[in-house]
């Protein structure tokens, strides 16, 4: 094991370190996005229950 020169473990080493902050780099981006939908959502919803509230006073106007 210990038959490989000591730099093939830095690299090796540097691939798993690699790897594993390209994993957790993808959760916390799919994090931000799930937020930015949400919030998006949320103003989309917003805005059709304003509009909703709108052509009922306009209905019970008439």
């Amino acid at each position: 094991m210990f038959s490989l020169p000591w730099w093939i473990y830095l690299v090796v080493a540097g691939i798993i370190f690699s790897g594993y902050m390209t994993v957790r780099t993808a959760a916390k981006e799919r994090e931000i996005d799930e937020a930015f939908v949400e919030k998006e959502g949320e103003i989309y919803m917003e805005r059709i229950r304003k509009e909703r509230e709108r052509r009922q006073r306009e209905a019970k106007s008439l």
